[in-house]
């Protein structure tokens, strides 16, 4: 990882080709996560974010469990439609990350600082996003492409029972990644920065 972070910032991007080639070790994959999980700030240190890697099989049987999900809502000529798109997109890469929020220290914080009881859910989706947006940078990092879905809530019983999750982790995202095989195109700015910020200083 030799660029520094506004640089890894500025070149993530959104991924939809991949392929599974993996050319960074599993075990790299999980040492970044892990740092991430333990430097990524939370409110009240709550540590409320968990994660689920998922590999090889694993990895393969979540799109599975989304396309199967989505058949069962959809029209056939728009279920042929969607599994294409993930099947290329989505299942062609090398693995996914799962991420949660676990609402049993959600609640526990609430009662601990009913000042901010109210706020307490907003501030766990801070901590996530915290979480998503370090790690997907940081797979742009390892050379990796990535984007983040969200099959959420409709694949989230059949994701918990596959793989026996607590009852009290909410899936909140869906990061799946792999070797990219194309090129983004430029980012567009819909709306100017000058409108997007207010600067006071003297």
């Amino acid at each position: 990882m030799d660029k520094n972070f506004l640089q890894t910032m500025e070149n993530r991007r959104t991924h939809y080709l991949l392929n599974s080639e993996c050319g960074i070790e599993e075990g790299q994959i999980i040492d970044m996560i892990d740092r991430v999980m333990l430097t990524t700030p939370s409110a009240f240190n709550g540590q409320t974010t968990r994660i689920a890697l998922l590999m090889g099989r694993h990895h393969y049987r979540l799109w599975e469990i989304v396309k199967h999900t989505l058949s069962e809502l959809l029209s056939p000529e728009a279920t042929a439609k969607t599994n294409e798109k993930i099947d290329r997109s989505f299942l062609a890469g090398c693995g996914t990350v799962l991420f949660f929020e676990d609402m049993e220290i959600v609640e526990l914080q609430k009662r601990e600082f009913p000042t901010y009881a109210e706020a307490m859910a907003t501030y766990s989706e801070q901590t996530s996003a915290m979480h998503q947006f370090a790690i997907w940078c940081l797979l742009e990092d390892m050379g990796f492409g990535a984007s983040l879905q969200h099959y959420n809530p409709l694949i989230d019983s059949r994701v918990a029972e596959e793989w026996a999750l607590p009852s009290s982790w909410r899936l909140r995202a869906q990061m799946p990644f792999g070797n990219p095989l194309s090129t983004p195109a430029p980012r567009e700015q819909h709306i100017p920065i000058a409108e997007r910020r207010l600067i006071f200083t003297k």
